[in-house]
């Protein structure tokens, strides 16, 4: 649809999409190459640079100008289309300033222009850039990149599987459970088809369908759709258009298929139901808040362990047998890098195997979980992810940051209960304050990164396993969360109260002061922060509140076994493979005042953790709608893992002067008789950055463990590595002079057994009798390199 101006406008204005990927394509190239003119301006690309970046810039002014009659000429509106005209305005007058100053330097004399060229011509790059993406997005709808990721694929929408048969139900019309399935059904249709065009950020001949009031109001030919009647109802008739006409509808993308159509002509029919408020149903699946505690299914043969009661009824459900249980040897290595993220030694195996206890393993789990300092050394490298912690980096030189390492090591080493852990996070001590404090950037950030948003982003993010990140700039395209409703739980965070802004733009609203589910408690919104943070941590850790306690859980039980019951473990909102297992496990937490190491001891004992792991071909399959789970996945040794692993076996990876923590003046672990710095405990470098220890200026809750080429790179090439196994090689050469005791000893402390006959000969070919320190190095390296030693099987 277009408005009444004059013809040649609205032609020249058509025209804006084709004459746009000019600029796009010759002003960002030119930057590109600008780049390798640094040091030496007139470089011999210097008539190729200016001939790409003048015929740039003028066709940016071309675009823009295109650009705002094809704007002002078609019923377009919307915050997406006012963000895409400000960019382009915007680089349309960069591009002005590229002119000037290319013809500047251009002339003798001027050379202390060439810093203010190179400036503008990469902001205008920038901006052609983004607005390219924004008028992208305008056409082809704002998740048209986003929609190829494989994580997304959980979400496809698979359309035509509607049955219009299941909802009749005589003369008296629908029921009112089926009447609230038939709205939703008509929900996911209009979201996944018509939201890209008309929706808030996108507004098509004034018309919106994305709620109730708009959807009734209709657009600028007047309403759309008459309850009762589809063939009265102009949206009926445009989705019944053949794909090329010129008014079907959708106009872009793919033509509803004849089940959608058909759905939608039931729905007016019957009426055309939408109820308001808080009675419409979700497009989305929304998880329940409060807690539930499933009755134990029925006894069986063999399974003690409440855990195990849920995964043999999974498995009888889905037709899947059990594992065979893993050696002592698998299990010990198991629950020691699990629960101190160490290897355990050869003599701490021969003690194992020996012990006669038929329940030597639930024995010596239970040693470990209380070798406090060990615990709390390890599970600091999680939480440190988790909670964005670190030593160093972004924020601490210019006191824009809080390191909380002393009170979670504490926390962790006293096992503080997990409600009382997340009410010292929320309501926090000096001690404590990091974590919603968050991150103080120099200089202007944009509005969702302010650190009250940046509060509420994370406390939602770890702590309740949702995402406010897109609704923190405007309402979610990806679940039901509103702006103003993250803006309210923002304001909790906040000294004085918040303007909402939408797409960095002050919409002219103050926000209101809210909880995320207002069941839990009511905010006192003219409290002082300090008692708007008390309240929070009040709600938000009863026992009410389900939702924070399947979050803990399900991230404790991706810890152990590989993959969370509900995957990713940040939206849980997604579906476990099992509701009832995740149910009674949070349930029961609570019900064990809330204590981390039974937990982990209850999944540590249970039959499915003690059973035989398998390796996944993709992580795409972790995922995948169809998931089936069979036990525990293999995983890669973390980045501190692997370095305590290299240090406790070869040689000490870092040494006390990389310490950035002392605990509680126990600098070291001993094993072996060698001493090492945990990696737990040292800043973050390029070492464990390549192993992947992830940057901590934001929430990082999920490692990769696929390998990567960085870790190839690393573990090959790198210095660091290099060094301690050569270190490790020299020390090795004092003790152990023989070849074949070398082998032997290295395979019995890195690997835990002896090596096999073929083993022993190919590492002797290499080695000889009497090998010097490179060649002890190399076999070291080549051990290391072993899915045997770098796998937790």
């Amino acid at each position: 649809m277009i408005s009444d101006g004059f013809w040649l406008w609205q032609f020249l204005g058509r025209l804006h999409p084709m004459v746009v990927h000019f600029p796009i394509a010759l002003l960002l190239f030119g930057a590109f190459l600008e780049f390798f003119t640094i040091g030496k301006f007139q470089s011999k690309l210097r008539p190729g640079i200016n001939l790409m970046v003048l015929a740039g810039a003028v066709s940016v002014l071309i675009a823009a100008v295109f650009g705002l009659l094809l704007a002002t000429n078609e019923a377009v509106e919307g915050d997406l289309l006012d963000l895409h005209r400000w960019l382009g305005i915007g680089s349309a007058v960069f591009s002005v300033a590229v002119l000037y100053f290319l013809n500047q330097v251009g002339k003798k004399k001027q050379t202390g222009k060439i810093k203010a060229y190179r400036a503008v011509l990469f902001i205008a790059a920038f901006g052609v850039g983004f607005s390219g993406h924004f008028g992208a997005s305008l056409t082809h709808g704002e998740d048209f990149l986003t929609e190829t990721f494989p994580w997304n694929n959980s979400n496809a929408y698979d359309s035509g599987s509607f049955d219009l048969a299941a909802y009749e139900s005589g003369a008296s019309g629908l029921s009112p459970e089926k009447e609230m399935q038939l709205i939703g059904e008509v929900r996911t249709v209009l979201a996944h088809n018509c939201y890209k065009c008309h929706s808030g950020a996108k507004t098509e001949g004034e018309l919106r369908l994305d709620e109730r009031e708009f959807v009734f109001q209709g657009g600028e030919s007047g309403a759309v759709i008459s309850p009762g009647n589809p063939d009265e109802s102009e949206l009926f008739r445009r989705i019944n258009l053949p794909k090329n006409h010129k008014d079907v509808m959708p106009s872009k993308g793919k033509h509803l298929s004849r089940e959608e159509i058909d759905l939608i002509g039931f729905w007016i029919e019957k009426g055309a139901p939408w109820p308001d408020g808080a009675e419409q149903k979700s497009v989305y699946r929304v998880a329940k808040l409060a807690p539930r505690k499933p009755v134990l299914p029925r006894l069986s043969a063999g399974l003690e362990n409440p855990i195990d009661l849920w995964v043999n009824a999974y498995f009888e459900e889905n037709e899947l047998k059990w594992q065979a249980a893993v050696d002592d040897r698998t299990y010990l290595r198991r629950i020691y890098l699990d629960v101190v993220g160490l290897v355990p030694s050869p003599e701490e195996l021969e003690l194992f195997t020996t012990d006669s206890n038929p329940d030597k393993r639930a024995v010596w789990l239970r040693k470990l979980l209380d070798r406090n300092d060990d615990y709390a050394t390890h599970w600091l490298t999680f939480w440190n992810d988790a909670l964005r912690n670190d030593y160093t980096g972004t924020g601490y030189i210019t006191n824009g940051r809080y390191n909380i390492t002393d009170w979670l090591y504490k926390s962790l080493q006293s096992n503080k209960p997990y409600n009382i852990f997340v009410k010292e996070l929320l309501n926090p001590t000096d001690a404590s304050k990091g974590f919603i404090e968050g991150i103080r950037w120099r200089g202007t950030v944009n509005a969702s990164q302010r650190t009250e948003m940046q509060a509420a982003q994370n406390v939602g993010q770890v702590i309740l396993g949702l995402n406010l990140k897109c609704a923190s700039c405007h309402d979610s395209f990806i679940s039901d969360w509103k702006l103003e409703e993250a803006y309210a739980f923002a304001n909790i965070f906040a000294d004085s109260t918040l303007e909402v802004s939408r797409c960095e733009k002050p919409i002219g609203k103050l926000a209101s002061t809210r909880i995320l589910w207002e069941e839990l408690g009511e905010m006192d919104s003219s409290a002082t922060r300090s008692e708007k943070l008390r309240q929070l941590s009040e709600y938000l850790i009863q026992p009410a509140n389900g939702r924070m306690y399947r979050t803990i859980v399900n991230r404790i039980w991706k810890q152990m076994m590989g993959r969370g019951m509900v995957e990713p473990v940040d939206e849980m909102e997604n579906e476990p493979w099992s509701q009832d297992l995740l149910d009674w496990l949070a349930s029961d937490f609570v019900e064990k005042n809330y204590d981390l190491k039974e937990l982990i001891y209850l999944i540590g004992t249970s039959k499915i953790y003690q059973s035989q792991s398998s390796g996944v071909k993709s992580a795409d399959l972790f995922v995948a709608a169809d998931f089936t789970f069979n036990g525990m996945v293999r995983r890669r040794m973390t980045a501190e893992q692997f370095s305590d692993a290299v240090s406790q076996v070869f040689s000490p990876v870092f040494e006390e002067k990389d310490l950035k923590y002392n605990p509680s003046q126990l600098l070291t672990e001993q094993s072996s008789n060698t001493h090492f710095t945990r990696a737990s405990l040292v800043a973050n470098n390029s070492f464990l950055t390549a192993l992947g220890t992830p940057n901590r200026e934001i929430v990082s809750t999920n490692r990769d463990s696929q390998a990567s080429l960085l870790q190839a790179l690393e573990l090959t090439n790198g210095e660091r590595l290099n060094t301690v196994l050569q270190k490790g090689a020299a020390q090795w050469k004092e003790k152990y002079k023989d070849g074949p005791v070398i082998i032997e000893e290295v395979y019995n402390k890195a690997l835990l057994r002896k090596p096999s006959k073929k083993e022993s000969e190919i590492a002797l070919a290499a080695l000889g009798n009497s090998p010097d320190v490179g060649q002890i190095q190399d076999f070291f390296w080549a051990v290391i390199l072993l899915p045997e030693f770098q796998l937790i099987y």
